[in-house]
């Protein structure tokens, strides 16, 4: 099975991209899935949701929470996350039977909430997995997560953090049958590509400020 276990749509202030499109390209690249994760908000998922007719394709109902000690991906929730505080936002989380992945721990970016505040180590107990791949960072801020993953033991995936068409699909995760099983059981096998990420970087900065 191949997910794209980051996006996002025109419900984040910083992508342009509506539901509709980004299923299209999803189907069309031959996916199996996606995980929509927009900022703070389940609605862009449900979105996509609504409009995905496709027994055999699978939308994650997801967001990326930006908390007080950095961003982090939740997937299979169904009520918007609340907390802003790292912890209460993990207990919401698994409150609701969902999954936690730390997003792109060790970017780097002109706002410092991007990049995760504490040693991973302290939340591995809470969280699932860490998004080793991401395809808007640079090259050592994935070899880092990489890195940081299989020293500690914690599941690896990949998203391209879409934003705009023209990045899906530029990280992604493979695994067999389950995606929640793949991750409990740490089966899943990562690929990406930084090549587009310092553009499609800049146009977010600018679409989020500009508009």
């Amino acid at each position: 099975m191949k997910y794209d276990l980051h996006t996002h749509t025109m419900y984040s202030k910083c992508s342009n991209l509506k539901p509709e499109i980004l299923l299209k390209l999803a189907k069309k690249k031959n996916f199996d899935g996606i995980a929509v994760t927009d900022h703070n908000t389940i609605q862009g998922s449900l979105a996509v949701g609504k409009l995905n007719t496709d027994k055999n394709f699978e939308v994650i109902t997801g967001s990326e929470i930006e908390t007080n000690q950095g961003s982090i991906l939740a997937y299979y929730i169904n009520e918007e996350i609340k907390s802003k505080d790292l912890m209460e936002a993990l207990d919401e989380i698994k409150d609701q039977d969902g999954l936690v992945a730390i997003a792109h721990p060790f970017r780097t970016s002109l706002h410092m909430r991007h990049r995760f505040q504490i040693p991973i180590k302290e939340v591995k107990g809470k969280i699932d997995a860490i998004e080793a791949i991401n395809s808007r960072n640079l090259p050592g801020n994935n070899w880092k997560a990489i890195k940081t993953a299989d020293e500690l033991g914690i599941t690896k995936i990949a998203g391209s953090d879409t934003h705009f068409a023209f990045e899906f699909g530029h990280a992604y995760t493979l695994f067999e049958d389950n995606l929640r099983k793949a991750i409990k059981q740490n089966k899943t096998e990562i690929h990406g590509t930084i090549l587009f990420g310092p553009i499609s970087g800049l146009m977010s900065y600018f679409r989020a400020r500009l508009l």
